[in-house]
């Protein structure tokens, strides 16, 4: 088969409503790098960070189609190469990457920086559902002992960064698929007491997360913290923002274009575009979600229902930050955020999701099965 037939094969099999979803998510981040780069840039060119983010953006649709081509077999190889790498790099990174208000997430290249924990999160759901599925199909090997193990190993490398947020996140989204793939009460309970005892232990014995949370809690003990920039930004977009390229208070908001990107769309298009944009994410999450219910195979079942986890996750704690309802944890909003190593890794994983529900022969429930179980 040419390339180009395959392509266009791989086109007509895509979920229009997911790539449609996560294109219009895609435009939104690129109106709101026009918003946010001029606020931020300390060149003479007040458009940098925009023509950054058009590359970036650039490479992440190409990535983007490219994943979405890959077999179910393709996406278990690619995942498996982009788990081992992150892991060396997550080691990486804490011999030679330099520290940036006190974490070393960061390699620094010519031009780039790349952080290892984004690329890890999309490979580890996938190898994570692999595992799990091979152990349920009655294959030999430990599947389920083998994904605690590698995510032990990597909440220890994030931890020693330390990056909390990330591994908060990966926590919740390996919990969560725990549950989905036939957790035991037993097990369900052990878990979340362990998840409670380790957010304990790091609220009380890791300073940085200590700070962030006693600030959170006391309200910054009567400084100005971002957050508190962030929602006057908020307040005085009011219902219909002040319009593109007149917001002001945006100017004096630390990482505006980044982890505060949501605060720059309040200010500038108001509250329904920040509705908007949680809508797009619900929408995102329940398409995915639906799709993964239908889905035939376990392996692809699991995976894309922990993508949709990761997506949904990672903005619910990007907004509550923006919202003050959560201590800042640096997390960036799914391809509204500027950045190079969350673009690209976004992209990765989207189109991973766009591969794993592509509308293959057979992939799906037929209806009538659906109905009849739905009705059992």
């Amino acid at each position: 088969m040419s390339l180009t037939r395959h392509y266009s094969r791989v086109l007509r099999e895509l979920d229009k409503p997911l790539l449609v979803i996560l294109l219009f998510l895609l435009g939104m981040g690129l109106v709101l790098a026009f918003a946010a780069s001029p606020a931020v840039s300390s060149s003479a060119d007040p458009f940098f960070y925009v023509r950054r983010q058009v590359m970036f953006m650039a490479a992440g649709l190409v990535i983007l189609m490219v994943s979405a081509a890959f077999s179910l077999t393709g996406v278990r190889r690619m995942s498996g190469l982009a788990l081992l790498g992150s892991l060396i790099l997550l080691v990486l990174v804490l011999a030679v990457g330099q520290p940036i208000n006190g974490s070393t997430r960061w390699l620094h290249m010519p031009g780039f920086s790349l952080q290892p924990s984004e690329i890890f999160k999309p490979a580890f759901i996938v190898i994570t559902a692999w595992l799990f599925s091979e152990e349920d199909r009655g294959a030999p090997a430990p599947g389920r002992l083998l994904a605690i193990m590698i995510y032990a190993t990597a909440a220890i490398l994030l931890t020693l960064q330390p990056d909390i947020g990330q591994t908060a996140l990966i926590t919740l989204v390996f919990a969560a698929m725990m549950w989905v793939s036939g957790l035991s009460w037993r097990w369900t309970i052990g878990l979340g007491v362990a998840i409670g005892a380790g957010a304990a232990a790091a609220i009380n014995l890791v300073p940085y997360i200590q700070r962030r949370v006693t600030e959170f809690l006391s309200g910054g003990a009567g400084a100005r913290s971002q957050t508190d920039i962030a929602l006057d930004a908020i307040g005085s977009g009011g219902l219909w923002g002040v319009g593109p390229g007149e917001g002001r208070v945006k100017h004096v908001l630390p990482e505006a274009h980044n982890d505060y990107i949501f605060a720059v769309a309040g200010e500038e298009f108001g509250a329904l575009a920040m509705l908007l944009i949680i809508a797009l994410y619900a929408l995102l999450f329940v398409r995915a979600w639906t799709l993964a219910m239908r889905l035939n195979d376990p392996f692809a079942r699991l995976a894309t229902a922990g993508l949709a986890l990761l997506f949904a996750l990672q903005a619910l704690v990007n907004i509550a930050v923006n919202l003050d309802l959560a201590p800042s944890t640096g997390m960036t909003l799914p391809f509204l955020s500027y950045g190079g190593s969350s673009m690209l890794a976004l992209a990765f994983s989207a189109g991973l999701m766009l591969a794993l529900t592509r509308h293959r022969p057979g992939a799906y429930q037929p209806r009538r099965q659906r109905l009849v179980g739905a009705a059992a």
